[in-house]
């Protein structure tokens, strides 16, 4: 599916809808470029969980993990990941069919541990930054 949001706001509001339909299990892997908006979108869908913690980016501890919702978020941002033993270092391929739903930023890094159930979601800035114009495709 194509969407299209034209604030922060509507892709969070995006996000929570999709939050809807997760189960124990979800993976979502959130790709574009740095400021595309994928943060914005794991706030959205954190919100879509009942989850009020402020979301922020994980790119310095790779893995913040939010409990207080219908289901745990795993929210990964694999940028600094240098390789797939790193990612087994903290247990990422643990969290991947677990009880809760994980968001992983930057999935190229980790992409052969990724299951062939993840949803991916691609954010795409198409106007001036100020206007905050997103294309997001979702693929099941």
């Amino acid at each position: 599916m194509l969407y299209e949001t034209n604030s922060e706001q509507e892709t969070m509001d995006l996000a929570m809808k999709l939050a809807a339909d997760a189960r124990p299990g979800t993976v979502l892997a959130l790709s574009g470029e740095l400021g595309a908006g994928k943060t914005v979108f794991a706030r959205g869908f954190a919100r879509g969980l009942g989850i009020e913690a402020h979301i922020t980016s994980p790119t310095f501890t790779i893995l913040q993990v939010y409990e207080e919702g219908r289901l745990p978020l795993y929210h990964f941002d694999a940028y600094r990941i240098g390789d797939i033993m790193e990612a087994y270092d903290v247990g990422f391929d643990a969290y991947l069919d677990g009880d809760g739903v994980c968001l992983v930023e930057w999935p190229e890094m980790v992409k052969p541990l990724l299951p062939e159930h993840t949803t991916r979601v691609l954010i795409e800035r198409v106007s001036l930054p100020e206007e905050n114009k997103r294309l997001i495709r979702v693929d099941s």
